[in-house]
C-alpha cells in the first residue's frame, strides 16, 4: 500500500509536467466546432512567439494530420484576419466563417506572417458547404529541409533604376522517403506584407535516394519596381517546407529620372517658347536682329596743346580760317561805312 501511495503521488506530480510538455509548441482551439456562413468562430491561440503577426484563414481541403492541400489556394483569403500575439505568446480573435473555394473537411489555419514559420490547424465543420475526400497521400519519397533556408546574390545597376530584383534560394533537402526522389519540382512563391504569395514551379535536376540530401539553389524572381518587405516560401506536395524574408530597397534611380525629368522638360519647353516668340515677333526694317550690350568705362578726353601757329610765308597761314572781326570769343569791330562787306546797321533810338 505505501509503494501505491508513493506511486500515485509520483504520477499527480508528473501530469502538469506532460501537460506542458504536450502543449508545447503552437496551439489553436474554437470557440464552436461548427458553423454556418454568416456567422463567426473566436479563435484562441496559445505556445506562439511574442509580439508575432498571424494570419487565421478558414480553409478546405485540410486536416491538422496533413496540412492544408493546396496551400492559400484552398482557403477563403478575402475574410481572413490579422492578430498579433501578447508578450505571453496568446491571442483570441474573431473570424467570420466563410466558405472556402474548395470542399471540406475544412480547418482554420493559422500561421505565422513574418519571421520563423510556425502553423496550426483547428477543425471546423462549416455547415452546409460541401464535403470531398482528400486525395490519397502520395507513397514513396518523402521530402525535408535540414537546413535554414537563405537567399544569395545582390542587386546590380539596373536594379537600382527599377529592373526586376532577383536572387538565388539556397537550401539542403533530405529524403526521409522509401524511394528514390527523382527531378522533385518545388513551389516558390513571392508575397509582399500580408499578402498571399504568387506560387511558381521550379524543378530541380538531380536524384535524392532515401536517407539522402543535397544542397539544392531555385531562382526567386520579383516584378520590376519592386520595394519592400516581402516573403519567400517553398512548398514541395502541397507541404509548406520553409520561408524566408526578403527586403528589398526601392529604385532610387528611378526617383532620380523623374526629378531631372521634371525639371528639364520645362526648361527645354521654354527655351523652344523663347525661339519661337523671337521669330514671330514684328521688327523695325533699321533695327539689328540682336542686341548685344557692353559695358565701357568713359575715358577720359585727352589734353591737347595748343599747336603752335604756322610761318606767315607758309601756305597755310594765307588761308583765313575766319572773315577779319569774326573770329569766335574775340571782340567785335563795328561796322564802317567805307567797308564793302560791312552792313548797315539800323541804330536803335535811346531815350529821350
Amino acid at each position: 500500500m505505501r509503494r501505491l501511495g508513493v506511486l500515485a503521488v509520483a504520477v499527480l506530480l508528473l501530469l502538469p509536467l506532460a501537460g506542458v510538455a504536450a502543449a508545447d509548441g503552437p496551439v489553436v482551439r474554437l470557440s464552436a466546432a461548427q458553423a454556418g456562413t454568416g456567422g463567426s468562430v473566436t479563435v484562441h491561440g496559445t505556445g506562439w512567439r511574442p509580439r508575432t503577426l498571424l494570419m487565421l484563414l478558414v480553409c478546405g481541403r485540410a486536416t491538422p494530420s496533413r496540412g492544408v492541400i493546396g496551400g492559400t489556394n484552398s482557403c477563403a483569403n478575402a475574410d481572413g484576419r490579422a492578430v498579433t500575439t501578447d508578450a505571453r505568446g496568446a491571442f483570441a480573435k474573431k473570424l467570420p466563417v466563410t466558405e472556402p473555394p474548395v470542399p471540406c473537411p475544412c480547418v482554420v489555419h493559422v500561421a505565422t506572417v513574418t519571421g520563423t514559420p510556425a502553423q496550426a490547424d483547428a477543425v471546423l465543420d462549416v455547415a452546409g458547404h460541401p464535403v470531398a475526400p482528400l486525395p490519397a497521400e502520395p507513397s514513396g519519397g518523402r521530402l525535408s529541409v535540414l537546413s535554414d533556408t537563405r537567399l544569395t546574390g545582390s542587386g546590380s545597376l539596373l536594379t537600382w533604376f527599377g529592373a526586376p530584383p532577383s536572387r538565388t534560394l539556397v537550401f539542403t533537402a533530405g529524403n526521409l522517403g522509401t524511394t528514390p526522389v527523382k527531378d522533385p519540382v518545388f513551389q516558390v512563391g513571392t508575397a509582399h506584407g500580408v499578402f498571399a504569395p504568387q506560387w511558381d514551379d521550379r524543378q530541380w535536376h538531380g536524384t535524392l535516394a532515401p536517407g539522402g540530401k543535397a544542397q539544392i539553389e531555385l531562382p526567386v524572381e520579383l516584378s520590376a519596381g519592386a520595394h519592400g518587405d516581402y516573403s519567400v516560401s517553398l512548398k514541395y506536395g502541397g507541404k509548406l517546407l520553409a520561408e524566408q524574408p526578403w527586403g528589398v530597397g526601392r529604385p532610387w534611380g528611378v526617383t532620380l529620372f523623374w526629378i531631372l525629368l521634371c525639371l528639364v522638360v520645362p526648361a527645354a519647353l521654354f527655351r523652344a517658347g523663347m525661339a519661337v516668340v523671337d521669330r514671330v515677333r514684328p521688327r523695325h526694317p533699321t533695327a539689328p536682329r540682336s542686341f548685344r550690350f557692353r559695358l565701357t568705362r568713359p575715358t577720359p578726353r585727352a589734353r591737347t596743346r595748343p599747336s603752335k601757329s604756322p610761318p606767315p610765308d607758309s601756305p597755310a597761314a594765307a588761308l583765313p580760317w575766319f572773315a577779319p572781326g569774326e573770329a569766335p570769343g574775340g571782340p567785335r569791330s563795328a561796322p564802317h561805312d567805307d567797308s564793302p562787306t560791312s552792313r548797315t546797321t539800323p541804330t536803335r533810338k535811346g531815350p529821350t
